[in-house]
């Protein structure tokens, strides 16, 4: 139309120039016909000219050629600016319509002016078009090139203004219509600027790390010019692979180029790859030799661009590289010839190579490797899962048969990894990471370049996330997280392969890079455990050392102490294997040890300091030199040494004049104090066989210096005071350390040599701590630091002296005497100072911390009978001060300087706090003592006891200590209320119960504060749960009453948020009620007696445990870990048990109810109130919902609520049994989890064989009607199931077999297969007996029931009936279980539950009522034991759920799969036949056509897609839709789409498991299943011809179509796509495949026509 348009216009006119300046006269805006008609003109004068057969109706050539340069220059490059200035100005709202048309005129005048360019007749056109459009592309770039290039650029570029330039559009529009017109050797410098320019453009500024503005341009020049000139010559090809990638010497090992960088890399080479990478066939191109073309493959540097783009952020970047990396694996293949791109190095092969005999497996490992990187971009696990063993495949083409060397570069298996490992979907990141460990571990693989970067870089930024290392299904509780275990095994095989220079470094950089970032506690714990289980080597230095005390450091940003503990563990292995001892010295290594914390991991007697000592030994003569020691260097042995440091400790410094001055820090005392003990336990470990006397020596060496100050402590009053701090510092640290749990305790000579010689010491010690006590020496606030280093040593040595005997310790407490005696006298001469003093200040409050001192000594040694210390004027004076005095802050010109710039002060209000919290102290000690005197009423008061105060007045203090004190110092003050408010709840119970409340606001404040919070909660719970407490409040039953239970309900809430609160409270509790306290002698009644009051705790102790969160559950998967490896980890032996884990509620609960004794009357009425309660709490619990999913809460919470009552049943008499059997009954007609059902069968068993009387209830049970046993009849088959049980206590049996063979009978002729299964089981179960029995009357049935036992048992076939047969009698519940010998907490607690596949957060162990020891075990400890084999069954495939005979519920969710054989379940009793003929039959008589195409949805579950989809297979005449559930056709959403559509064609229920039967009964009807599924094999849409009997399988919104139904399919068709996103909507996809059956079907009978 076009040439016939042209030829028309030239007919018309004998001149073209005429033509041409009519055409050239536009309107504005130019109308883009007018500039396309002039394109015609000039396309076909060109072709004519070409031609010459028309030549004479041309004008003169030169005349043409003059027209033609001005239609050029005059009228279309101004058209092109015009165009600029129209863009620019266009408003940001424009419509599409005036950018398409300015396109189109774009479009138009860039053709025309190649025409123009090649009419012209020189190149003189074309030249200056493309310099002019190449400034105006210069102007685009981010960059300016060479200093000569802009120079250049600025004498050719016109002044601004002097003329509109050209946009972006428009110069590259030029370009690539006149750049081919160039010609290739004349204008080279030309074409080398112009491809430079539109490279510069294109790949935008290196620098910025930011995609820019300049964005569109770049898509534009790579889209529409790049092309362009890679096809114009090779001159511009060669100048655009120069410009794009270094040549080959120019390449070094340099990093790849940042992410933005790289995408614009690929954009580039993209739109080049038709040019640089060969096509068959073709060879060179333009005329220029074969060699002088560009080849990409050729280039290592493509190849790292390619990689990087392969693991891309961006989908289009890495959907580019695919594309790059499919290309040149084709043109490979076709040209066959050899290529390689070198190597760096001669060890490592090319990044891309190829020969033609190994064409075949080349094609295959890239077929493998692009189909994976394919699949990966679908993010889903079950789609990427079936894909991973063709990754296994790469390795076997990518490595040597010998496994000497890699043939292909392991950095594209990397890719593979990085993508995985950087995946949004953490399943997929760690499936992935869990296949690259294994590889590594079970493939032997070669040593790869980059394998150890990899490893440091994406690998650990993977191992960084903690969700990885949850436990997998099946693994037990408390083992080794499965990530954990291969990380191990993954380190240690790989480290064993490195050679040591290597080694060496690689594991220098994995420390470090566990420093390098933020880790949380659970990764950081298993890569260090993975390091300890390297194998002993020399490969780090004192920089490794450092590096693992960062690690060490990183490890005390988590609360969780046990999980601190063991990376710390497993750090110090890692320092004893891995430390070259010829590179450090013991210095560094003592200050290395100097990062552990003795509380939590290095406990002295633990294996780990047995293991750290021994390695000591070993290596104590290759340690480096030392340099640190005064007086000391070189090598020497671990005693010299810490003989050294002992004498270089205790030096005191030059500069010290002996006055105040700031306490040592105490750092260097610890160190200094472990490294004592590590030698003398080395020497004790080297001298085990001979004379223990040589160790002591040592010993005694190593202490002299420290032993020769203390003795001179009381007499020589110079000594400087730095020097003695540092001498108590280290002592006090000695003996904490020897004290640490764990330590040893039998046998121990280094402790009895240390005891002795500290002995020796204790009176100069004393002497010198009372007299700086007591003489006014204490000044300053720095030195109430140094009264409690004296007070706390003072403590330790007389704790020293009461653990070996008090022989010759007169002395000690002749001046505890003195201090006590001094600090009252201070204490009285300050109460009437007027104008207070700094020392005087400090001094009096250096007195009360005395006293405070002194009263807990006393308290710990009350057994103790000193009478000399005249303690009744200490108790005179406690009971005479004034509380809550405070200590006036002395004026600030008169303040000391060390006041006012001390450093260790927090302010003048912590002096206060402390002198306070010295005073309840005080008071503390005085109300214990006399606890049991004090009165109720301060009318009450004996005169003997004026030591007591007025308790309200007292009560009343404590109140405003709470003001005044701050939340960590208030402990002392809960200690003091404990005693106070049981006696005054019943005469001042609104000031109890303002105790209470602020008392509880406290214990909130302090609720995120790890280190205080639990021992005030204990403190707290101890006062406000006093079984006195308790008591009155629940006889009164006032305010005080209703308070408790809000603060029980306030204690619950918070347990659900932290763990651990709930179990001080409930343990406190049942231990008071059952075992109550010695010296409770004010208790005048049964202590038990409240229970029944507060019996709403109790319930929540037994069905207590919240759902935790997947972070919570993997702490505690990852502390029970921890805690199973036992003594092994020292983390176990040095920190304390808390028991608050929350099973423990529950443990303590149940070990509380087991002691109570059932013919106690109290205990028998709590009981029977306890299980109506629970009941009632069922019934809540189902009443709620009606149906609750497996491990839910309400699951939960029923679960716990029967194992409580079958703890309490054998407390049950027949009399209250009568009562509640009847909800027991009814518990089991309702829809109950597995687990739950087997609990109450259990139950009812236990019932009906102790009180067989009320079997005429349970035979009632089966009378219902049918509506009420649907759901239930099961249940009560399956205590059938245990009739033999249940009759062993009657006499006459004959009665209870007939009525149960008349009920059971009954039941085998079910229509519900279920229901049969279970009442033939009984019913063979019943016989057996009677057989046994040899009962005559039952002679009549003989015949009937074996023939149907014997056709249950010989049932033909292999189908779900006769497997499901075998299984439920298989089944544990049936065939092992014992009701009466598997009656034990553990079956109920454990065992049970782990059979019927409850989450194991609901597993208890045996061994944790073992471990909690707050409640005693009692006398029948054996029945916490299963005695049979029930406990080492594993769980079975089958799962026990009632479902009724027509049960199609909504809500319903069949469980019954294994066990009912439905083909295809209708939901009316039409056949399949007679349903297809009823809407045949309508469909007829409306004329409509019915193809034979079946469309399931069964897999679908949204009712919108499905509504669609039915509207869909209704018009385009689907002879069935297929669909999971009919009830979705009720749906609103259905119908809303549907409009009536399911009125109209037959819809078919198939549930999603029964879709394989379903698949198979159509494929012997003669139908082809196919699969609408991107697979390896899948078929083109486009592609596929359809058979007439086609049956549409469609996939899960989500999932698509599961792997295990893509093996029942014939074939899966995909739909060719060519966008970013990689899926449709299911309803769309179903439509478009519809679509294209009917269209091939309609074809096929029009031709048949």
């Amino acid at each position: 139309m076009e040439r016939v348009l042209a030829e028309a216009l030239l007919s018309q006119s004998q001149d073209p120039r005429v033509l041409l300046r009519v055409l050239c006269v536009w309107e504005s805006p130019t109308p883009a016909e007018s500039v396309e008609t002039l394109r015609f003109l000039l396309q076909r004068l060109e072709e004519k000219q070409e031609g010459g057969g028309v030549r004479s109706a041309l004008p003169a050539a030169p005349l043409l050629q003059e027209a033609v340069r001005e239609v050029a220059a005059g009228h279309l490059v101004p058209l092109l600016r015009g165009l600029q200035a129209r863009r620019a100005g266009a408003p940001a709202g424009e419509s599409s319509a005036p950018r398409d048309r300015r396109r189109r005129v774009l479009r138009a005048a860039g053709g025309a002016l190649r025409s123009c360019a090649r009419l012209s007749g020189g190149p003189q056109l074309a030249a200056g078009l493309v310099h002019e459009a190449l400034l105006d592309l210069l102007a685009l770039r981010p960059a300016a090139g060479p200093e000569e290039e802009k120079e250049e650029e600025e004498e050719a570029r016109p002044a601004p203004g002097e003329r509109g330039g050209l946009g972006a559009e428009e110069a590259v529009e030029v370009l690539v219509a006149v750049g081919p017109c160039l010609r290739p050797r004349e204008d080279r410098a030309l074409l080398e600027r112009v491809a430079r320019a539109a490279l510069a453009v294109a790949l935008g500024d290196e620098d910025d790390e930011e995609p820019g503005a300049e964005e569109g341009a770049a898509a534009l020049v790579a889209g529409r010019l790049l092309p362009a000139l890679g096809r114009s010559s090779a001159v511009a090809l060669r100048a655009l692979w120069d410009g794009l990638l270094p040549r080959e010497e120019e390449e070094g090992p340099g990093p790849v180029p940042h992410a933005p960088r790289v995408a614009r890399l690929l954009l580039v080479l993209s739109a080049l790859a038709e040019r640089l990478l060969p096509t068959p066939g073709v060879g060179g191109a333009w005329g220029a030799p074969e060699e002088e073309v560009p080849d990409a493959r050729r280039c290592p540097c493509f190849w790292r661009a390619v990689q990087a783009g392969l693991v891309h952020v961006d989908g289009l970047t890495r959907k580019r590289a695919r594309y790059l990396l499919q290309r040149a694996v084709e043109a490979s293949a076709g040209l066959g010839a050899e290529c390689s791109c070198g190597a760096r190095d001669a060890n490592e092969p090319s990044l891309f190579w190829w020969l033609d005999k190994k064409k075949e497996q080349l094609l295959k490992f890239w077929e493998n490797y692009i189909l994976i990187m394919e699949t990966l971009e679908g993010n889903q696990i079950h789609v990427i899962k079936p894909v991973l063993p063709k990754l296994n495949s790469l390795f076997d083409y990518a490595v040597s048969e010998e496994k000497a060397h890699w043939l292909l570069h392991p950095s594209w298996h990397m890719c593979i990894y990085k993508r995985m490992f950087e995946s949004e979907n953490k399943t997929l990141t760690k499936e992935g990471i869990m296949h690259f460990l294994e590889l590594c571990e079970t493939k032997g693989l070669p040593g790869a370049p980059g394998f150890s970067e990899f490893i440091i870089g994406p690998l650990m930024e993977a191992l960084s996330e903690s969700s990885l290392y949850y436990r997998s299904p099946g693994h037990k509780m408390g083992s080794c997280s499965p990530l954990g275990m291969k990380l191990q095994t993954f380190l240690v095989t790989y480290v064993s392969l490195l050679s040591e220079d290597i080694k060496s470094s690689f594991l220098l950089k994995f420390i470090k890079k566990m420093t390098s970032r933020h880790w949380c506690a659970v990764p950081i714990l298993f890569l260090s455990r993975a390091l300890a289980h390297i194998p002993p080597c020399k490969v780090l230095g004192v920089e490794g050392l450092l590096a693992l005390r960062d690690v060490l450091q990183c490890t005390m940003i988590t609360h969780q102490i046990r999980l601190r503990g063991a990376a710390q563990c497993y750090l110090l292995q890692t320092a004893m294997n891995l430390i070259d001892v010829e590179k450090v010295s013991f210095s560094d290594v003592s200050n290395f040890l100097m990062s552990l914390r003795q509380e939590e991991s290095l406990g002295r007697g633990t294996v780990l300091w047995t293991e750290l000592c021994d390695w000591l030994r070993v290596n104590e003569n290759y340690f480096g030199e030392i340099h640190s020691c005064i007086g000391f260097s070189g090598r020497c042995s671990l005693s010299v040494y810490v003989q050294s440091l002992v004498q270089d400790y205790i030096k005191s410094p030059t500069m010290e004049t002996g006055g105040n001055c700031f306490m040592p820090d105490w750092y260097e005392a610890k160190l200094v104090a472990v490294m004592i003990l590590l030698a003398a336990d080395v020497e004790e470990m080297k001298n085990k066989y001979s004379e223990r006397k040589k160790t002591q020596n040592e010993l005694k060496a190593i202490l002299h210096p420290l032993m020769d100050v203390l003795m001179k402590l009381g007499r020589n009053a110079y000594i400087p005071l730095l020097k003695t701090d540092k001498c108590l510092q280290l002592l006090l640290k000695l003996l904490q350390t020897c004290s640490l749990k764990g330590s040893l305790t039998q046998d121990d000579g280094v402790l009895t040599l240390l005891q002795n010689s500290v002995i020796s010491t204790t009176e100069s010690i004393s002497e010198f701590i009372v007299r700086r006590l007591t003489a006014n020496e204490l000044s300053t606030v720095s030195d109430l630091e140094r009264c409690h280093l004296y007070l706390t040593m003072l403590s330790e040595l007389v704790n020293l002296h009461g653990k070996i005997g008090w022989k010759n310790s007169d002395s000690i407490w002749r001046f505890i005497s003195l201090l006590k005696n001094a600090s009252i006298l201070h204490l009285q001469d300050m109460s009437s100072e007027q104008e207070p003093k700094l020392g005087k200040q400090i001094q009096k409050v250096v007195s009360m911390a005395c006293l405070a001192a002194v009263c807990g000594i006393l308290s710990q040694k009350s057994d103790l009978h000193l009478d000399f210390l005249d303690i009744e004027i200490l108790e005179n004076f406690i009971s005479s001060f004034h509380l809550n005095q405070i200590v006036r802050k002395p004026h600030a010109e008169k303040q000391n300087s060390l006041f006012e710039e001390s450093s260790s002060s927090q302010g003048w209000g912590r002096v206060v706090a402390q002198y306070i919290h010295d005073q309840w102290l005080c008071l503390s000690f005085l109300l214990n003592k006399y606890h049991t005197l004090i009165p109720a009423t301060e009318g009450e008061m004996e005169p003997f006891l004026h030591v007591i105060p007025k308790p309200v007045g007292i009560l009343q203090s404590a109140l405003e200590a709470f003001t005044i004190l701050p939340s960590d110092q208030v402990l002392p003050v809960f200690h003091c209320m404990k005693i106070l408010v049981p006696k005054l709840l019943c005469s001042s119970e609104s000031l109890c119960i303002e105790s209470f409340d602020m008392a509880w606001k406290i214990i909130y404040s302090l609720s995120n504060t790890q280190l205080i919070f639990w021992s005030n909660l204990k403190a707290f719970i101890q006062f406000v749960f006093d079984i006195r407490v308790l008591t009155v409040a629940a006889r009164i039953k006032g305010q005080a009453y209703s308070k408790i239970k809000e603060i029980i309900y306030k204690v619950i809430e918070m347990s659900t948020t932290k763990t651990g609160v709930l179990n001080i409270l409930i343990s406190y509790c049942c231990r008071s009620w059952i075992v109550p306290a010695s010296d409770d002698l004010t208790l005048t009644q049964d202590p038990f007696s409240s229970a029944r009051d507060y019996i709403e705790l109790v319930i929540e102790g037994c069905i207590f445990g919240t759902v935790f969160r997947r972070d919570q559950r993997l702490i505690q998967d990852v502390q029970a870990f921890i805690e199973n490896l036992g003594h092994e980890c020292a983390a176990n032996v040095v920190t304390e048990n808390t028991n608050r884990d929350d099973h423990y509620v529950r443990v303590c609960t149940i070990k509380f109810l087991c002691l109570l004794d059932g013919s106690d009357i109290s205990h028998k009425m709590f009981i029977e109130d306890l299980a109506i309660k629970l009941l009632a709490k069922d019934e809540l619990v189902s009443r709620s919902r009606t149906r609750y999913y497996v491990n839910s809460l309400q699951h939960r919470v029923k679960n716990r609520v029967w194992q409580t009552l079958l703890v309490l049943f054998p407390k049950f008499d027949q009399n209250f049994l009568d009562q509640i059997i009847g909800k027991i009954f009814e518990a089991g007609f309702i829809n109950n989890q597995a687990s739950v059902k087997y609990l109450v069968e259990w139950i009812i068993i236990l019932i009906l064989h102790k009180f067989p009387q009320f079997l005429s209830k349970f035979w009632n049970c089966f009378c219902y009607g049918e509506e009420k046993l649907k759901m239930s009849i099961c249940t009560f088959l399956s205590v059938l199931s245990h009739l033999d049980i249940i009759i062993q206590n009657i006499t006459e049996m004959k009665p209870v077999l007939k009525q149960a063979l008349t009920v059971v009978l009954q039941w085998c002729f079910n229509h519900n297969f279920s229901v049969r299964l279970y009442a033939l089981l009984a019913l063979k179960k019943i016989w057996a007996m009677c057989k046994a029995l040899h009962i005559e009357e039952f002679d009549a049935l003989t015949a009937v029931i074996e023939s149907s036992l014997h056709q249950v048992e010989n049932m033909h076939g292999a189908g779900n009936a006769k497997k499901n047969w075998q299984r439920i009698q298989e089944h544990f519940f049936f065939a092992t279980f014992h009701p009466l010998k598997d009656y034990s907490l553990e079956t109920i607690f454990y065992t049970l539950p782990r059979l019927s596949e409850l989450v194991e957060d609901e597993w208890i162990t045996i061994g944790k009522f073992i471990k909690f020891t707050d409640i005693p075990t009692g006398s029948a400890f054996q029945w916490y034991l299963s005695q049979t084999e029930l406990c080492e069954l594993k769980p079975s495939d089958w799962s026990q759920q009632d479902i009724g005979s027509n049960s199609i519920e909504g809500d319903s969710q069949s469980e019954w799969i294994d066990v009912q054989k439905k083909m295809i379940p209708w939901k009316n009793n039409v056949p399949d036949l007679e349903l297809d003929l009823v809407f045949q039959d309508r469909a007829a008589k409306l004329g409509k056509s019915i193809s034979r195409l079946i469309v399931v949805a069964s897999l679908i579950d949204k009712p919108t897609n499905l509504g669609g989809l039915c509207r869909t297979c209704e018009i385009f005449g689907a002879s069935a839709l297929v669909v999971g559930s009919l009830h979705y056709v009720n749906d609103k959403q259905f119908q809303h789409l549907s409009v009536s559509a399911e009125q109209w064609l037959p819809l078919v229920e198939v549930k999603p498991l029964q879709l394989v039967d379903y698949l198979q009964k159509k494929k012997t009807e003669g139908y082809t299943t196919i699969g609408v599924e991107q697979t390896a094999k899948s078929s083109d849409l486009t592609k596929y011809c359809f058979p007439e009997k086609s049956l549409l399988l469609l996939g899960n919104e989500r999932e698509g179509i599961p792997a295990n139904l893509i093996q029942h399919l014939d074939v899966c068709v995909e739909i060719p796509q060519h966008g970013i996103i990689r899926s449709l909507n299911v309803h769309v996809s179903g439509a478009l495949l519809i679509w294209e059956y009917t269209r091939q079907q309609i074809i096929k009978q029009r031709d048949i026509k």
